[in-house]
């Protein structure tokens, strides 16, 4: 069994145990392995584990590894910043969008979308520079806006919140996040990283983003 197997089974039992402490169902809760940088042979290790589900978050360096393990079947989930001009080839080859964060990516996405493709809103939960995400006070007006989206279908929130090196400091942000989920009745929040997936779990997290936990830190 390879390093990144039993990572894998490492992490699942760890999702089985926040789960159990929060009163959830495990299988309610997706794994995503975020492969940044990491090689497709690689990844291929991962889903002989039973993932299924990918997570890129660069465009230039997801279509060449879709394209190498395509016969995997694997679910590509998109998770970085989205240029417009890049909304077209997203759509063609990843299966979800879930860093959606202003309306002009939105009607890019609608325009290039030929039937009901999932999308997330990424939200900014705190201020940061650089830090992309539709902001809270805003949050509300863009959903209303998507009635006019009809190829796109809004499932959920996405964020990333602020590193801590104690995990309990990030709890406040997956639990507004949860929160703002709720007043807008979306069922799906992708939140919690390898330092902290298992408070998102604990907090209501449908999705975890992983990473080093999975493949170790990147070089």
């Amino acid at each position: 069994m390879s390093d990144v197997q039993e990572n894998c089974l490492r992490i699942r039992a760890r999702i089985q145990e926040a789960a159990a402490r929060s009163g959830r169902d495990p299988a309610s809760i997706k794994l995503i392995a975020v492969t940044k940088t990491v090689r497709p042979e690689t990844i291929r290790q991962a889903a002989e584990c039973g993932i299924r589900d990918v997570g890129e978050n660069r465009l230039q360096e997801a279509l060449p590894k879709i394209e190498m393990l395509a016969e995997l079947g694997l679910s590509w989930h998109f998770i970085g910043h989205l240029q417009t001009n890049k909304a077209k080839k997203a759509v063609e080859h990843f299966a979800w969008i879930q860093s959606l964060d202003r309306p002009e990516l939105a009607e890019k996405l609608n325009q290039a979308a030929s039937k009901k493709f999932p999308v997330l809103i990424e939200v900014k939960l705190h201020e940061e520079p650089n830090k992309s995400g539709v902001d809270q006070i805003e949050l509300s007006s863009f959903v209303e806006q998507f009635p006019n989206y009809n190829n796109l279908q809004l499932r959920g929130l996405m964020a990333i919140p602020p590193f801590f090196d104690n995990t309990e400091d990030v709890r406040p942000y997956f639990r507004k996040l949860h929160d703002l989920a709720g007043e807008l009745a979306l069922p799906e929040l992708s939140m919690g990283m390898s330092h902290d997936f298992e408070v998102a779990i604990e907090e209501g997290a449908t999705m975890v983003r992983i990473g080093s936990a999975l493949f170790g830190e990147r070089p």
